[in-house]
């Protein structure tokens, strides 16, 4: 059986969690010489606090963040590219969940690669899993890494 993983899709929050399920990634992709697509996307709206309790969404806050995120994902993705992995970097203003199956549409993902931070009971509840709905709603096979679940040991053949 040929699974023909030609992309696959590393969403990033960039937090330790999403850092462990990167490492998983870029093995995959170096193992299935697949083309890496790693994408952030930054809530929409982004508010900052204003006057008197208020929020506001200052007008350079969004492309500021963005410049941000940007820079941020080429440092991180320097692996892959050292790895000489195809790597495609994207940063999206929006909704998380909806932006990530958009574009695992739009770009014909064949594999999702997610880090979940693995709250439980009443934060789960109340934050909601965005690795969660992008398993449920997605319309390729996910993998969801979570870092306390199984240490990343690249030197590990796989089974056979």
């Amino acid at each position: 059986m040929d699974i023909g993983i030609r992309r696959i899709l590393f969403p990033t929050d960039f937090s330790p969690a999403a850092q462990h399920a990167q490492n998983y990634a870029v093995m995959l992709a170096e193992r299935f010489s697949a083309e890496l697509h790693s994408l952030h996307v930054i809530p929409d709206p982004y508010p900052i606090p204003g006057s008197e309790g208020s929020w506001i969404l200052s007008d350079d806050t969004v492309p500021k963040r963005t410049h941000e995120a940007e820079l941020e994902l080429a440092v991180r993705m320097e692996a892959a590219l050292a790895a000489n992995l195809t790597v495609v970097r994207a940063v999206m203003v929006g909704q998380p969940v909806r932006d990530i199956i958009d574009y695992s549409k739009t770009h014909a993902i064949d594999l999702i690669v997610i880090g979940t931070h693995g709250h439980t009971g009443l934060s789960r509840l109340l934050l909601g899993s965005v690795a969660e709905k992008i398993v449920r709603l997605a319309s390729c096979p996910v993998l969801t890494v979570h870092p306390k679940d199984h240490p990343f040991r690249a030197d590990e053949s796989p089974a056979t």
